[in-house]
């Protein structure tokens, strides 16, 4: 398994890009900002741009000092090759995201 941080900001742009196809084996978003933060969470198939339609998480409060997992245990989130994860947060680098994929 192989991993991708990213710090979050308030435009929407990837976090993760798959290359080939791949598993999404967890996905943390932490708070380490001063504040209470929201942020919104899109898997956007290749070629797309985040919208409604492919939201999986919308408006998600993150406590400051808190973490929200979205992945883990024996869950799985599969891509083809261009899809991404992006995110965006109403605050700039307050969020770090954490991906962790394997190749399938």
């Amino acid at each position: 398994m192989t991993i991708a941080t990213s710090n979050v900001s308030t435009t929407t742009s990837s976090v993760y890009t798959s290359s080939g196809n791949t598993a999404i084996t967890w996905l943390s978003l932490a708070n380490y900002g001063v504040s209470n933060v929201t942020a919104n969470v899109h898997v956007v198939p290749s070629g797309g741009t985040a919208n409604s339609i492919n939201t999986i998480l919308a408006s998600i409060q993150i406590n400051t000092l808190d973490t929200y997992q979205l992945y883990a245990g024996a869950e799985k989130l599969l891509l083809g090759n261009g899809d991404t994860i992006q995110i965006n947060a109403s605050a700039n680098s307050a969020i770090g995201a954490v991906t962790s994929y394997t190749t399938i």
